[in-house]
């Protein structure tokens, strides 16, 4: 007779895959039930951390783990491909982007110094503390790159996790009356651009995934060359500069280069490689469509609408390419 606490244990199992379910339930079962009373099974629950461990194994196991069917396999690969593409975008702006504000005012003269450092100084204990973790934090991602890269995963995570907590602040101000957020679109969608590639990252880079493996180069060259580009597209072509100008120049490029050499070579490496592209266009054309969006009937702003759109169509060809692609590339598979 089935009592009410295995019940419970199967419907909490349900999380798993079917394959994963087909395989190993009864045997968890047995192992949940196995030390517990008979008599008492009717009035207990799964605990709070078998919840929380079953969960982490739906997700585990779904994400490419050993013995899990082809399109699971895929969808890790992908996830995990995605994560490593966005901390790299990620990383390459969290460097850039101070080193280029940090020039700009201490090249000023005293009184831009002053006003730079006025932010830290001026607003009191709290926000002076917000203000350097915003310049801080960030550099998590360069973190999270290269310990990815070097399989130090918990470091990985962490560094990613942190380093998207600054993408919170505004939401967190405006829901405590501080301040009220007149472009809500832009700023939801920029914490989703740093909350996603950190929880894909958690999730597809687990303790049974295989290490993280760039598809050419070595992780310092690509690294600097993220950089570069980054770098020349806020310098010589700053006419719609905002926070997601850099990024998604550089996913441009990069977006480019992976349609060129896929037109050249048949696909090798690690499966859905174009697919997770994709997806990371797609995520960044909703940023920059959020943070054009406001400015289309703003006086003074032509130059600005007229960049944001340029690379909104960009990303959207580019986008639209790599999903043709990456189709093209499962369907040989």
């Amino acid at each position: 007779m089935t009592t009410l606490l295995e019940t419970r244990y199967r419907t909490v199992l349900r999380l798993l895959p079917a394959y994963y379910r087909r395989e190993r339930e009864e045997e968890m079962v047995e192992t949940y039930l196995e030390d517990l009373d008979r008599d008492t099974q009717d009035q207990s629950r799964p605990t709070l951390g078998e919840v929380t461990s079953i969960a982490a194994l739906a997700v585990r196991s779904r994400l490419g783990a050993a013995g899990a069917p082809r399109r699971y396999v895929l969808l890790g690969s992908g996830a995990r491909l995605f994560a490593l593409a966005a901390v790299l975008l990620l990383a390459a702006s969290a460097v850039v982007e101070p080193v280029l504000r940090l020039t700009w005012f201490l090249t000023r003269g005293g009184a831009e110094r002053r006003l730079f450092l006025a932010d830290f100084t001026d607003h009191g204990l709290l926000a002076g503390a917000v203000a350097v973790a915003q310049w801080i934090l960030p550099l998590g991602w360069t973190v999270a790159y290269f310990a990815l890269l070097h399989d130090r995963r918990r470091l990985a995570r962490t560094g990613a996790l942190l380093a998207a907590v600054p993408s919170l602040w505004p939401l967190v101000r405006s829901l405590t009356g501080a301040t009220v957020v007149t472009e809500p679109a832009f700023v939801v969608t920029l914490a989703l651009l740093a909350w996603l590639p950190a929880l894909a990252l958690c999730a597809a880079h687990h303790r049974d995934a295989p290490p993280a493996r760039l598809p050419a180069g070595t992780p310092g060259l690509v690294f600097m060359a993220a950089c570069v580009v980054t770098g020349a597209s806020l310098v010589l072509v700053p006419i719609a500069d905002d926070l997601v100008w850099g990024p998604a120049n550089c996913f441009l490029a990069a977006a480019l280069g992976r349609l060129l050499w896929s037109a050249r070579r048949a696909p090798s490496g690690a499966p859905g490689g174009a697919l997770a592209l994709a997806a990371l266009g797609l995520l960044l054309l909703v940023v920059r469509v959020a943070a054009v969006y406001p400015w289309l009937h703003a006086p003074g702003a032509a130059a600005y609408i007229a960049g944001g759109l340029a690379q909104t169509a960009a990303l959207a060809l580019l986008t639209v390419l790599l999903g043709v692609v990456g189709v093209r590339e499962l369907a040989r598979s």
